[in-house]
């Protein structure tokens, strides 16, 4: 559906252009909450940037928005209406990320002025341009020929020189043109840091580095080219390439960027503390099961709130329409994978039989109070992390765990179990209130699911099966209702507390499978 059609319907809605011709019903509508416009509306909100660039959709907007107040326009006030309608919904679901459509955002302006001249002329609009200007002064609008805003503060990313006063701080949202600082390696394992957008690509990153090693241009220019390659603990090296961007939350958990020339790749190894580990008692053993899973529902929380809905779309489609930052997301998911590492790490490293079951027994306990707060997405991880092959052959380990503890895990095998596309779980999340953190893996498999199943464009035209008819945006709408209500959890501000908050907060790790592997067979030689 085109922006003029999206138009003319909303200004058919408001009684002034004839009698209003329905869009198909919806297959999971919502009685009484929105009407079937609305839906529609949101649909296309959602899932435009798919076959329509944001700039286009917006200046399809200006176009469609009369100039001034011509004698004899009837139509005038209605098609007013109509844009402006459109316009609010934009600003509505994008402004959180408004601030990196550069292009986007002079359309806006020259939008908004147009409008606003209207303010006087037209009374009957006073509402929806009083909202306007509200949602204006709001988004951070960036203009290209502006004086470019004062630089942001830094912001740490997860994993990033592990200080305890960032990863005790709220989690905001990260944008595109955010800095952090970041460490790029060298072969000797030496370093330099850097500050550097978010989303800066290989090729700006390894000018940072460049500068920083203090090149001089006539060294640069002898010397070979640096290449940037991501070092993982297990040894894999990827070399990234000049014009990949926001690789910074692509990185696996202890993966590390290395600088270096093209014929010194083959010798670069991980960093000596990715690979030692020192058996022996951690936090977890001092800490009780209620405490670690409310943390980390707290934390995970903040992270969820943190994922603009747009994210889930982007990640999904950006090889079809051109990638936009999802950091939020892709840090999420990461996360995800470091918990499930952070339960097999925490086992393999407690080389007492007896210490070892009884964290068997408050990792269950963990998993049952995470569910418990709707926490599914640490329900999940942790339920993985011991289904971990590493984890789960440790035959003496099982075999201390009391029956009724067996039981429950069985339980809880089931409820991840992927059969019938998840059958059990999706049951169980469909009676749940918000808030709840989905396992938000399942929401991404479900969406690429439907991006595969059928085709964006049929004969030159969009799939409104695919996209208006609820496909992506009816999946993206549960998100909202997710997250409709605050999570309420009562959380002491003890040093106690504050030590368990800065632990769960910041995980040490091994994602070694091998490494893992090599941790259990010394605990238990044989499984048999």
């Amino acid at each position: 559906m085109c922006v003029a059609q999206l138009c003319h319907r909303q200004g058919r809605a408001a009684g002034t252009v004839g009698p209003e011709r329905r869009p198909p019903a919806p297959r999971s509508p919502q009685p009484g909450s929105v009407s079937l416009l609305d839906v529609l509306l949101d649909d296309v909100i959602l899932t435009h940037s798919l076959f329509l660039p944001t700039e286009h959709l917006l200046q399809q907007l200006h176009q469609r928005y009369p100039s001034g107040k011509a004698p004899g326009e009837s139509d005038a006030l209605p098609r007013k209406r109509a844009v402006l309608t459109v316009l609010l919904h934009f600003l509505e679901t994008y402004k959180g990320i408004l601030q990196e459509e550069e292009s986007a955002g002079k359309v806006i302006k020259d939008l908004y002025l147009l409008i606003m001249k209207d303010a006087s002329l037209y009374p009957e609009l006073e509402d929806e341009i009083l909202r306007l200007h509200q949602l204006v002064e709001t988004v951070e609008l960036k203009v290209p020929e502006e004086t470019p805003p004062p630089s942001k503060q830094v912001k740490p990313l997860f994993r990033h020189f592990r200080r305890i006063d960032s990863c005790l701080q709220t989690r905001v949202a990260f944008r595109g043109s955010d800095e952090i600082f970041c460490r790029v390696y060298m072969p000797d394992h030496s370093y330099v840091t850097i500050r550097s957008r978010l989303s800066a690509s290989v090729q700006d990153i390894l000018a940072a580095v460049t500068e920083k090693l203090q090149y001089s241009e006539e060294q640069s220019a002898r010397e070979e080219a640096l290449a940037l390659v991501a070092v993982a603990s297990s040894g894999e090296k990827a070399v990234l390439q000049p014009s990949e961007e926001c690789v910074f939350t692509t990185l696996g958990i202890n993966s590390h960027l290395f600088a270096c020339a093209k014929d010194a790749i083959e010798s670069l190894v991980p960093l000596p503390e990715e690979i030692q580990v020192s058996p022996g008692d951690t936090e977890i053993h001092r800490v009780e099961a209620e405490e670690i899973a409310n943390h980390m529902t707290a934390f995970h929380w903040e992270l969820f709130r943190c994922i603009h809905e747009l994210e889930f779309v982007d990640y999904v489609f950006h090889g079809e329409r051109g990638r936009r930052e999802t950091a939020n997301l892709e840090l999420l998911l990461q996360r995800c994978s470091e918990v499930q590492h952070w339960v097999a790490t925490e086992m393999l490293l407690c080389e007492s039989l007896g210490k070892r079951a009884h964290l068997l027994k408050k990792f269950i306990k963990i998993a049952a109070i995470c569910k418990q707060n709707q926490d599914m997405l640490s329900f999940y991880a942790v339920v993985m992390g011991l289904d971990n092959a590493a984890v789960s052959r440790l035959r003496l380990t099982w075999e201390k765990l009391p029956g009724k503890f067996k039981n429950l895990f069985r339980k809880f095998e089931t409820l991840t179990d992927p059969c019938r596309n998840h059958k059990t779980y999706r049951e169980v999340l469909s009676k749940m209130n918000p808030p709840l953190i989905p396992f938000v893996p399942l929401i991404l498999k479900d969406l690429t699911f439907v991006h595969e199943g059928s085709k964006t464009l049929l004969d030159g035209l969009v799939n409104v099966e695919k996209l208006g008819g609820h496909s992506i945006a009816e999946k993206v709408r549960t998100i909202r209702k997710y997250r409709s209500r605050p999570l309420c959890l009562d959380l002491e501000a003890s040093p106690s507390q504050l030590q368990t908050k800065a632990y769960v907060r910041q995980f040490q790790v091994i994602d070694n499978q091998n490494l893992l592997f090599e941790l259990s067979y010394k605990l238990e030689a044989s499984s048999q």
